[in-house]
């Protein structure tokens, strides 16, 4: 056998050799700014992935509050839209409905008893193409109009009457009705409707922690349950119900003045949501967008073509969404009622036309941007005449 030593073979000369000791590898300390990165890394990666469910599990949630129903097939003989060159949308018509049933989770808000529903608040939205300007027209529930014949919902038709109140289609054909007599009236194609209870409006108002309105005198009506003291200050819940929805004791006592009243209201309310206090309050935003979406019949299809239309009023600035009521006069058969004005043509034609509202048409105009105690709006403008005697008659501070 070769004396050669075989690798590895333990009778060779690596036996006889000492071991190297190897020593172990020998690790640094953990750099701190790695550490920093890779926890604030991994937090990051974590929350973008619980925000991205949250936002879906929101969506869905706000989606499915919707109470979507389509009442399109219920429409005939509907005007044709007029294509607009004034920008890149078109131009939006909604009918928006305040509907006084009492059925329902805190909708009997003041004891009273009897079934049906009626809409003691009717106001048509137009939106300009160009989305430079938007408006509210309010349609007193007063109103005597000739009522064309509308479809239920299991296609029956129900009769056309004439000189009936405004508000009696929506009591016998729900907003089909409204929508098919608005339209025929007017000449305006809608495009959509929303309709909202008691107890969604007044849930709205307490997402956003209240109101701010200026009261002139303590509102007084123990029929209905309402006692509002006079001054300035934010109002939220029952009581900011109440006030929209007093008449008798507030004013000249007509439906006409809560009209004003109503989109005082609501504009102070429009410049509330889009403000810091609520815009960087994200449970406000949640809770405002729960309430809203909780107690809406409509036939937008979902939040998203509701946010578009919403961010669409937002980028418009509030000085620019002025709130009207159709031009009316006490009807000479009935002191009770109203009838429109023949300029009331002259203000269907301007939305049909998708332009904004001439001076004679913004007779006691109320803005989004009108300051609170009636004083002018934001931008320092005195108030007219004319808005100042609107704003007495509806029992708000001059």
């Amino acid at each position: 056998m070769s004396d050669a030593t075989v690798p590895g073979d333990p009778s060779g000369d690596e036996l006889s050799r000492p071991a190297r000791r190897v020593k172990p590898k020998r690790r640094g300390r953990p750099h701190p700014s790695r550490t920093v990165g890779t926890v604030v890394m991994s937090t990051t990666l974590v929350l973008a992935m619980l925000t991205a469910l949250s936002v879906v599990f929101l969506y869905r949630h706000l989606n499915d509050n919707l109470d979507f129903q389509d009442v399109s097939s219920q429409l005939d003989d509907r005007p044709t839209k007029q294509a607009s060159e004034e920008g890149p949308y078109e131009p939006v018509n909604i009918l928006v409905m305040g509907s006084d049933s009492r059925e329902g989770d805190g909708n009997n808000i003041d004891n009273l008893t009897g079934s049906g529903e009626r809409s003691d608040t009717t106001m048509m939205f137009h939106l300009s193409a160009d989305r430079s300007f938007a408006y509210g027209i309010s349609i007193p529930r007063d109103s005597l109009v000739d009522r064309p014949e509308c479809t239920t919902e299991d296609g029956d038709t129900i009769p056309a009457a004439d000189n009936v109140m405004w508000n009696e289609a929506f009591s016998v054909g729900g907003p089909a009705c409204t929508m098919q007599q608005f339209e025929q009236l007017t000449g305006i194609r809608l495009d959509n409707y929303v309709v909202l209870d008691f107890n969604g409006f007044q849930d709205m108002v307490e997402a956003i922690d209240g109101v701010e309105v200026c009261i002139p005198e303590d509102i007084v009506d123990p029929a209905h349950g309402i006692n509002i003291p006079a001054g300035t200050r934010e109002i939220e819940g029952k009581q900011a119900l109440n006030y929209v929805r007093a008449r008798y004791t507030l004013g000249d006592g007509s439906d006409l003045s809560r009209i004003k009243r109503q989109q005082a209201f609501i504009a102070a309310m429009a410049g509330k949501v889009v403000s810091s206090d609520v815009l960087t309050r994200v449970d406000r935003v949640i809770g405002f967008l729960d309430a809203a979406t909780s107690s809406l019949q409509t036939d937008f299809e979902s939040v998203t073509q509701i946010g578009k239309i919403g961010n669409s009023f937002r980028s418009i600035g509030l000085d620019k969404i002025k709130f009207v009521t159709v031009p009316w006069q006490y009807a000479p058969s009935d002191p009770n009622r109203v009838e429109w004005l023949p300029e009331a043509d002259r203000l269907w034609k301007r939305v049909i036309d998708d332009v904004p509202l001439t001076r004679g048409l913004q007779q006691g105009v109320i803005k989004a941007s009108d300051k609170v105690s009636g004083g002018g709006s934001t931008g320092g403008k005195k108030a007219s005449a004319a808005q100042t005697e609107a704003r007495q008659q509806a029992g708000l501070c001059v």
